[in-house]
């Protein structure tokens, strides 16, 4: 048996545990900059908030409805993450981490409601996060327990093994609610007359193999019972790497954009040297705003590839000064901008080029020394002139609570 813990609305659940005062409060977490929504309270669901709904169009819902709004704090988040994580690798042998509040657990050979129970009342008292646990013969089917643990029980813990009770749950979800079916894939099972989670796991193998694609047949066989997806205990290489941010406020200027992009690069060559990989090529995409409908839009987005493989942040950060360069319009106004490292290889297995003339023994140690100076004295102590410090891009935080778990100045203070 399979199971899935949830950390139930896991950004909203970190900022309760160290404010009381938000329990059975609605709130609502924001995204870089504050602009849409990310994460929201079973209370801010309730009154109509919108997964990705901009914050300044439910202004008067937070007023009216004394709705409690965070800036997102990933600093405290990951150290949750981390402490969820780790307390539930120490009740179960084999664990995947699947997100920052999601992880699959083995339950095999192990009386598995008796122990979800005790889990989510370990994690609850450890952490103050609560979570809940789906338990099913599949990933698939264990993604839906999980649904009905966290949406219709009350202490939080779902076991869905027997065939009639598989049935019954299949037939009350949705197509589109199944795991690995996404919105154009829903439609088109719709149309087709297939509404239903059941609907899909009985329809003709051969019709969907034929009409969709392998992963369809895998997800159905997963509806049935037979696990396809397995157990990946061992970390997986990211394929890409991303970092992108919307602004406060469009920027035309374009040496305000080659500072932002040079920011984003050099974030994904640290990201690299710390998975010690290396990438094969970058993509540097540019956003205007698309709230903006009298504006003509514009979405740009271009990949160069290196010669050689590279974690090299003065590498990486030229070749997408580069690409900017071909991209930029100076007649639009950017609201966001990213970088993506892509084709990703170990380090340790890169194929040189045969014309590279840059010595890679010499740059390593550079970028060890950065790695390590700004790792003990603060981030960014040392930084490529191209990302500049003055007038440095930052995000807008106007709400951002306190990281009271991995920042010295920011413990919590008791007055006895």
């Amino acid at each position: 048996m399979i199971g899935l813990a949830d950390c139930n609305n896991f950004y909203a659940s970190c900022e309760r545990v160290f404010n009381p005062k938000l329990k059975n409060k609605p709130v609502v977490v924001l995204s870089n900059n504050d602009g849409c929504v990310i994460a929201r309270s079973n209370e801010a669901k309730l009154l109509g908030v919108k997964m990705g709904e901009p914050a300044f169009k439910i202004k008067s819902l937070i007023k009216n409805h004394d709705i409690a709004v965070f800036s997102t704090n990933f600093a405290l988040y990951g150290d949750f993450s981390d402490r969820v994580m780790s307390i539930l690798k120490s009740e179960i042998d084999n664990v995947e981490v699947y997100s920052i509040d999601e992880a699959f657990l083995d339950f095999q050979g192990i009386d598995s409601l008796a122990k979800a129970e005790y889990i989510i009342q370990k994690v609850k008292k450890w952490t103050g996060i609560p979570i809940s646990i789906g338990i099913a013969p599949t990933k698939v089917l264990a993604k839906l327990a999980n649904t009905i643990a966290k949406k219709y029980t009350n202490k939080g813990v779902f076991l869905l093994d027997s065939p009639s009770l598989i049935n019954r749950a299949l037939s009350f979800f949705s197509v589109d609610e199944l795991w690995g079916i996404g919105s154009r894939y829903a439609k088109r099972l719709k149309y087709f007359g297939i509404n239903t989670a059941l609907d899909f796991r009985n329809t003709d193998r051969k019709w969907l193999r034929k009409n969709f694609s392998i992963n369809a047949v895998h997800l159905q066989k997963e509806l049935y019972g037979k696990s396809i997806y397995e157990l990946e205990t061992k970390k997986v290489r990211k394929k890409n790497i991303c970092t992108s941010r919307s602004f406060f406020e469009d920027i035309n200027n374009y040496s305000r954009l080659r500072q932002a992009i040079s920011q984003f690069a050099n974030n994904c060559a640290v990201k690299l040297r710390k998975e010690k990989s290396c990438c094969s090529c970058v993509t540097v995409f540019l956003r205007t705003n698309f709230f903006k409908q009298d504006k003509k839009q514009y979405f740009p987005a271009i990949t160069l590839n290196f010669p050689t493989p590279t974690n090299d942040s003065m590498e990486i950060v030229s070749m997408a000064n580069m690409a900017l360069k071909k991209i930029y319009k100076k007649e639009f106004n950017y609201k966001k901008a990213g970088v993506i490292v892509q084709n990703i290889v170990p380090a340790d297995y890169v194929q040189m080029s045969l014309f590279d003339q840059i010595n890679r023994k010499s740059r390593r140690k550079i970028m060890s020394s950065v790695d390590k100076i700004n790792l003990l004295m603060g981030r960014d102590k040392i930084y490529l002139a191209s990302q500049s410090a003055r007038n440095r891009i930052e995000m807008k935080q106007q709400r951002l609570s306190p990281c009271y778990t991995t920042r010295f100045s920011d413990i919590l203070k008791i007055s006895i």
